[in-house]
């Protein structure tokens, strides 16, 4: 891969896994230099012993993203480290199913302080290094489900749906001070995002949806993701949805 991001300082959160795992080493493979975040510390650290392997450069910054003091300080931590921060990927998200009856409003919360207010902390707190230094691009890792809503996706559907329209909101207030924002919405990709879905039946449901014959790679995510971020500064792809191929009406 051509080193289209050499020089740039990246911050990926939810990386200990998937997608966020994917990016981080696809952003290093484009010469940027990375710091990952994620809750699971063992985690990072292998990712970080993996990019360096391969002649990179990357910091392990172990938080969870629901954390409005964790958040901030990831953000912080890469700024003190590498002196600015220009790329910053919302990778961080959990899952969870089920209807409004009966509903664990304690799950709920912590699908929407996960996937909503994670990305809103660390955005808030990136957003004024990237306008200090007149430059930046933010990516948020959204999902299909921001664009449909089911009745055993309730949290998640909105949680995503509030993603999209809290990061375009963000891309109309910043884009004309050079800050690119965008959108990026995998549909099933291959990854644990089924794992920690507290009801049996659902859980099994979308780990086989995730696991299925032509499900999208994570490494096709990141492919993806890096595209985004190399193309020219006047050109700011808004959003952007990866598929299964075999997914015609999804």
């Amino acid at each position: 891969m051509a080193k289209t991001l050499s020089g740039k300082i990246a911050l990926v959160t939810g990386a200990s896994s998937g997608i966020g795992e994917a990016t981080a080493l696809a952003l290093a493979e484009a010469g940027a230099t990375v710091a990952v975040s994620a809750r699971r510390a063992d985690r990072l650290a292998g990712l970080v012993q993996k990019i360096e392997a391969a002649g990179g450069k990357a910091l392990a910054l172990a938080g969870d993203m629901a954390v409005e003091a964790d958040a901030i300080k990831a953000v912080e931590d890469t700024v003190a480290a590498f002196g600015r921060i220009d790329i910053l990927i919302n990778s961080a998200g959990i899952m969870q199913a089920g209807g409004i009856e009966g509903a664990d409003l304690a799950l709920y919360r912590k699908v929407i302080d996960v996937n909503l207010m994670g990305t809103i902390y660390t955005c808030q707190a990136a957003i004024p290094h990237m306008l200090k230094h007149g430059v930046g691009d933010i990516i948020t890792i959204s999902s299909l489900a921001g664009r449909k809503g089911g009745p055993q996706t309730n949290a998640y559907s909105a949680s995503k749906h509030a993603v999209n329209s809290a990061t375009d909101a963000m891309r109309q207030e910043l884009g004309n001070r050079n800050i690119r924002v965008s959108i990026l919405m995998p549909g099933a990709t291959r990854t644990e995002v089924g794992d920690s879905i507290v009801d049996p039946n659902w859980r099994a449901a979308i780990q086989a949806h995730v696991a299925k014959d032509g499900a999208v790679e994570p490494s096709e995510i990141a492919d993806t993701l890096v595209f985004m971020l190399s193309m020219p500064r006047h050109v700011n792809i808004s959003e952007i949805s990866v598929r299964p191929t075999i997914d015609t009406t999804a």
